[in-house]
């Protein structure tokens, strides 16, 4: 509820012929700024906005911490020259206000870099106390719930929430610089797929038909390749009906790109090119802390196989596996934690349990069973494996890639595959998209695919371990009874 003390404030001030919530401030500065350039704006005056963090006085000075959207900056209050009106208005103001301060850059006998207040304007009048330990909120529930409080509180969110900007406006560039067109696909789609998970479903009224929330967008970017865009991306939100963990979030954002004429050797190198630049760009440097450790973007990235991998590690060749029989003997004799014991989890459980978490310098995982890529080439040289790579770093996969299977027959084949998985048990396995297999038999061109997780790009780029940290609104489990 708002606060009685400062709903009477709010009375005063509009009594006094103040308003509470204008409509414009004219700021040149911000905190950050005027710190960094303190020598060439000495004396001058500045006008800035933000919020009061905190407010003290000592004798005649008075003294209000204001952070802004740069950072924080001490704002000194002299009751002899600030005016009387500024110094009246100052027992209206309550720590959580929004307020505009013009006035000069000096230092404070301390030292301290600050603002003597020339003039003052309240901006909003905060109508609720901000949370105890405001400067710094720590409360984990109520920074996911109530994402503006924390990032009214805690500048390293706001800052973990710049360079997610940052990294999608780098990626959107690099891709227009290197002839790519984004575009946009459905997000309710009649037929799910493109991965293996389960969808959202909803029902369309006026068409009386089921839809889904997708759960990746590659099957509409691909019939874009068809149509004769050579070079597509999308930048997307995707949706998965999963559990809620620490890399997984029911909404989520990927990009997927696709490029006619290459295959997975292309994307090898110009994704390398893309990661390698990103980091550079964002940190001046080709080195991220991640978990306590430093991580290596710095060009060429390692290159390893999946199944070789597996198998130094566990003697098991995967590439082998008959059939979901002999993969449920495998996952009870290495005691895997896999819910669904086929070909496919089991062989994903094999990796996670003795490679993945190894992998901390950027790694290409490369060419997986074909029993686990129903979109994408068999391998050239090698009929057991298909032509895909995965890149993990910080001991996390950050991006998938493809020689894309462009063989409309073989394509049918490998969904009745999945289909009859499905009928099986594996809940995840999407059903037949037909419209997609008529598309392919129109005729698709060779293509290189890739997906990137940009979430849990941001993550290992800002040395976070939740999903939760880098998605501003993440899912929360909904309150009861104001708990």
């Amino acid at each position: 509820m708002a606060d009685d003390i400062r709903l009477d404030k709010v009375a005063k001030l509009r009594k006094a012929g103040v308003t509470p919530y204008p409509y414009s401030f004219n700021q040149t500065h911000h905190a950050e700024e005027i710190i960094g350039n303190f020598k060439s704006l000495e004396q001058k005056e500045v006008s800035i906005a933000g919020r009061i963090i905190r407010a003290r006085h000592m004798g005649k000075l008075h003294f209000l911490d204001l952070l802004d959207s740069s950072g924080k900056i001490q704002v000194m209050v002299r009751s002899d020259t600030a005016g009387k009106e500024a110094v009246e208005l100052l027992d209206m103001i309550d720590r959580g206000d929004i307020v505009g301060v013009r006035g000069r850059v000096i230092k404070s006998d301390r030292g301290e870099i600050s603002i003597e207040l020339q003039g003052l304007e309240v901006l909003s009048k905060a109508l609720r106390e901000m949370p105890e330990k405001f400067h710094g909120l720590s409360d984990t529930e109520m920074r996911y719930r109530k994402r503006y409080l924390d990032l009214a509180a805690n500048p390293e969110s706001r800052k973990v929430f710049v360079i997610r900007g940052k990294v999608i406006s780098y990626i959107r560039n690099f891709l227009d610089n290197h002839g790519y067109l984004e575009v946009e696909t459905p997000v309710l789609q009649p037929v799910y797929g493109g991965a293996t998970a389960k969808p959202f479903k909803t029902h369309h009224n006026a068409l009386d038909s089921e839809l889904f929330l997708r759960i990746s967008d590659e099957l509409y970017l691909k019939r874009l390749i068809i149509g004769g865009l050579e070079k597509v991306y999308e930048i997307s939100k995707d949706f998965r009906n999963e559990d809620i963990d620490s890399t997984h979030n029911p909404e989520f954002t990927m990009l997927e790109a696709y490029e006619a004429y290459g295959d997975y050797n292309t994307y090898m190198k110009l994704f390398e090119e893309m990661l390698s630049g990103l980091v550079h760009k964002l940190f001046n440097t080709h080195e991220v802390e991640f978990k306590g450790k430093k991580i290596n973007f710095k060009p060429p990235f390692k290159k390893m196989g999946f199944v070789d991998s597996i198998k130094e590690k566990s003697g098991v060749d995967v590439s082998e596996i008959k059939d979901d029989a002999e993969a449920e003997r495998i996952a009870k004799k290495e005691k895997l934690e896999t819910s669904v014991k086929n070909r496919y989890h089991v062989a994903d459980a094999l990796f996670d349990k003795y490679v993945k978490e190894q992998l901390w310098n950027p790694t290409f995982v490369m060419d997986y069973p074909t029993y686990m890529c129903p979109l994408v080439k068999d391998h050239r040289k090698d009929p057991r494996k298909s032509e895909r790579f995965e890149m993990f770093a910080g001991g996390e996969e950050l991006m998938n890639v493809y020689s894309e299977l462009t063989d409309p027959i073989e394509q049918k084949r490998k969904f009745n595959e999945q289909v009859a998985e499905r009928k099986k048990g594996d809940e995840e396995m999407p059903p037949m998209d037909e419209d997609f297999v008529e598309a392919m038999e129109y005729g698709m061109p060779p293509t290189a695919g890739i997906g990137i997780g940009i979430d849990r790009l941001v993550m290992l780029l800002t040395n976070n371990i939740s999903i939760k940290e880098v998605i501003l609104f993440p899912s929360v489990k909904p309150e009861a009874n104001g708990k």
